[in-house]
């Protein structure tokens, strides 16, 4: 009896050369591989319950806390009650009124004329990008871009657009890639804000400022930025370009905003053409209405004197445990950021410190190939407004000691 077509599919995918490498690593550190974790219960200070047992969570993005404030809380049960779960419409053919002035309260705190929500920033990124460049325009992304951006221009490039890497962050190589170019009516230039596996900020003047000689556009996914970078949390772009005419700012509703969805920063005139266009948009689901309700939300802590306090505790929380480690001669990527990486290098090495910090009671991303170059594994440690400064402390104390353990298990083999 031959095989379901169903079964050799499955056969197949296993012999792809990054299934067989991610399984060969599971199968040779189970104890180590702190994957595909099932969460049980979460508290206001970062914890959460993984097999029973509580540590701190140094692995969430919802840098402000949001999550738990009982604002965002309360305006998610408001618009449950006004709403119901889900409106069920593409939003091609309505929208709710809290989309509407979702989008109008976002724009007003960016100070731009307007923005479109997405369902979240990776759809944003693949509806967005190839909806805004033709045949006759050039799409380049910074090589650490994010997975997202890549995609975004590939789909760009399935539609006969040209497309092109440039080393990272270097507005240098950025400069000599537009000159060599075919001629190209206009492109669009694909940076990241913050870049999530290092916590770094690019050059965004310099690279705007190469753009704008040569009739390029730049695209800064700020979604690690959003809401915890520059004044009242508005990001990179607005923080480090003078002038953001020429900038497409796309950021995050899921990260420091702990709501749902992604949105792009546009004209009037631009936004109705990314809603005929972007497919992303037409054919994916709407953001829930309650989830708008809590966007609304975010906005006005965002514009009250409580963000203050807010991103004051954030950044006591990031140069508390930049500090602790420098203390401990841990040098760290990063370290302006809610994302501090330490770079371990060997994957296993990686895995094994992710574990010790585990068993001391710290739950951090081992982030290992092909999120990051091979042999270039890291720590990635994500701080929230809402750690307790002991826990950061303690974790500082807990990384130095995970990466003695590792260097001696080296040291012994």
């Amino acid at each position: 009896m031959n095989p379901l077509p169903l079964h050799e599919l499955t056969t197949g995918l296993r012999r792809n050369g990054l299934v067989r490498f991610l399984e060969q690593y599971e199968k040779a550190h189970p104890d180590l591989h702190l994957k595909d974790l099932a969460v049980q219960a979460v508290d206001d200070d970062r914890g959460m319950w993984v097999d029973g047992r509580r540590v701190v969570n140094f692995g969430s993005d919802s840098f402000l806390g949001l999550d738990r404030h009982p604002r965002i809380l309360e305006a998610l049960r408001r618009g449950v009650e006004k709403w119901g779960a889900h409106n069920g419409t593409s939003r091609a053919f309505s929208s709710v009124e809290a989309n509407v002035v979702a989008e109008a309260k976002l724009a007003s705190w960016l100070g731009v004329e307007d923005t479109l929500v997405y369902p979240s920033v990776t759809l944003t990124n693949l509806g967005a990008i190839p909806a805004l460049v033709g045949r006759q325009d050039l799409v380049l992304c910074d090589q650490l871009g994010h997975h997202s951006l890549q995609e975004g221009m590939r789909l760009a490039q399935a539609s006969g657009v040209r497309t092109g890497m440039f080393p990272h962050a270097d507005p240098a190589q950025l400069r000599r890639a537009l000159e060599e170019a075919p001629p190209y009516r206009l492109a669009l230039v694909c940076v990241d804000g913050i870049y999530s596996m290092s916590g770094t900020v690019p050059p965004l003047a310099e690279l705007d400022k190469v753009c704008r000689d040569y009739r390029a556009i730049l695209y800064v996914d700020d979604a690690h930025a959003t809401g915890v970078h520059g004044r009242r949390g508005r990001g990179t772009a607005l923080e480090h370009i003078p002038d953001i005419s020429n900038t497409l700012v796309v950021g995050s509703l899921s990260k420091a905003f702990s709501c749902f969805g992604g949105f792009i920063s546009c004209s009037r005139e631009l936004k109705k053409l990314l809603k005929m266009r972007s497919s992303s948009f037409v054919f994916g689901g709407p953001v829930p209405p309650a989830y708008l309700e809590a966007v609304c939300e975010a906005c006005e802590i965002l514009e009250s004197s409580e963000y203050e306090v807010l991103a004051g505790r954030l950044n006591g929380n990031i140069r508390r445990l930049v500090d602790g480690l420098a203390r401990r001669g841990i040098p760290c990527l990063g370290g302006g950021t809610p994302i501090v990486t330490v770079l371990v290098g060997d994957e296993a090495d990686a895995l094994r410190a992710g574990r010790a910090l585990f068993d001391d009671g710290y739950y951090a991303q081992s982030v290992t190939f092909p999120a990051v170059e091979y042999h270039k594994a890291v720590l990635r440690l994500q701080v929230n407004a809402n750690h307790l400064e002991s826990d950061i402390e303690g974790l500082a104390v807990s990384v130095a000691n995970a990466l003695e353990g590792v260097r001696a298990i080296k040291k012994a083999a």
